[in-house]
């Protein structure tokens, strides 16, 4: 473990080496490189330790996970994935230093998360603070793009069965919680799960610019990031007390799906939609859906024979389908039920 102080603030450096590999050079060869995670530490001389983070690595020139169809490299800013986190972290960190002092505060900033949660993973395994002290993890990952019916993905409400009786009990600025049990999930709280801590995630949702050099500024929704502060101020503020929360197992919802489907429709799902079917978040140029005629906003209602109650059974009627086969999909279009003929590439 290397811990390289800043300054005099109390802030480090966490050091770990991880993979490097560009796929479209083709004769590029697997490297390392060093990451660094950002640490910060509130001591408030309390028994427990709240962690807080967010990941702040991105794509760069987009040679790793982008979603870009364009020609030339372009810079990918990543201001909702997740410098829309890493100020969360910043603001959350200004917050805690005056108001919270039953619990002592870690702020991370993670690297390598876009590459399989490398610096949480690290983290828990070399860390700077014995895990059993730790109280539970709050991560913020996308949380820029609020819309306008305010929903906000909380996920690993059933980490601890302390967190559901709280967060019903919020009324924050109209804000629309979408809870989902399971602590596992894309992003660096599931490090932390996996090591018996209560966690919650907060995510706005997905959008067409994920990934791409489109994800820029000028889409935050600045109101909508207020709003998540506040909802999440208000969790530390309940929990600020001198007792540790209980954990509690959860059945991990990610691995209940198909991960091994060899087509898919081209879609964006929306992860905040809570109703029967699969809801379209966006439609990808020259895939199944656009030739068939889907667009935004339409709800997947069964895909061939097979109905599509949720994003599980959507992934696991999808896993059923092969290259080529033509189906029949039933889709919620304005209020009415169609049926669309999709044939899969």
């Amino acid at each position: 473990l290397k811990l390289k102080p800043m300054g005099d603030d109390g802030t480090y450096f966490q050091e770990f080496a991880m993979p490097q590999f560009d796929p479209h050079s083709p004769h590029s060869t697997t490297s390392v490189v060093r990451g660094s995670n950002v640490i910060g530490f509130l001591d408030n001389n309390a028994d427990h330790t709240v962690v807080i983070g967010a990941h702040y690595d991105h794509l760069g020139f987009g040679s790793f996970g982008s979603l870009y169809a364009g020609g030339e490299p372009a810079i990918h800013n990543g201001a909702d994935d997740n410098a829309s986190g890493v100020g969360g972290l910043l603001y959350l960190a200004s917050v805690c230093k005056v108001q919270f002092k039953q619990n002592n505060f870690l702020f991370i900033a993670f690297a390598g998360e876009e590459r399989g949660l490398l610096g949480s993973n690290y983290f828990v395994k070399h860390s700077t603070t014995d895990l059993t002290r730790f109280n539970y993890m709050l991560n913020m990952d996308m949380i820029g793009r609020m819309k306008p019916e305010k929903s906000l993905a909380v996920y690993g409400v059933g980490t601890s069965p302390q967190w559901m009786p709280v967060l019903e009990t919020l009324h924050i600025d109209s804000i629309q919680i979408v809870p989902t049990e399971s602590g596992v999930g894309p992003s660096d709280h599931t490090s932390f799960y996996y090591e018996g801590i209560p966690v919650l995630h907060f995510f706005t949702g997905q959008h067409e610019d994920y990934h791409k050099p489109s994800d820029d500024v000028d889409k935050i929704n600045f109101a909508g990031i207020s709003s998540v502060m506040k909802y999440i101020e208000a969790i530390l503020r309940a929990f600020d007390d001198d007792q540790k929360i209980a954990f509690q197992e959860t059945q991990d919802s990610a691995q209940t799906m198909r991960t091994d489907f060899k087509v898919t429709l081209g879609v964006m799902p929306d992860y905040l939609y809570s109703g029967k079917g699969m809801r379209i978040d966006g439609v990808r140029p020259d895939r199944p859906a656009a030739k068939a005629g889907l667009v935004k906003g339409d709800i997947v209602l069964r895909l061939g024979d097979m109905e599509v109650n949720d994003m599980t059974t959507y992934m696991e009627a999808l896993g059923s389908f092969a290259p080529g086969q033509t189906i029949k999909v039933m889709i919620e279009h304005e209020g009415a039920q169609v049926e669309k003929e999709v044939t899969f590439d």
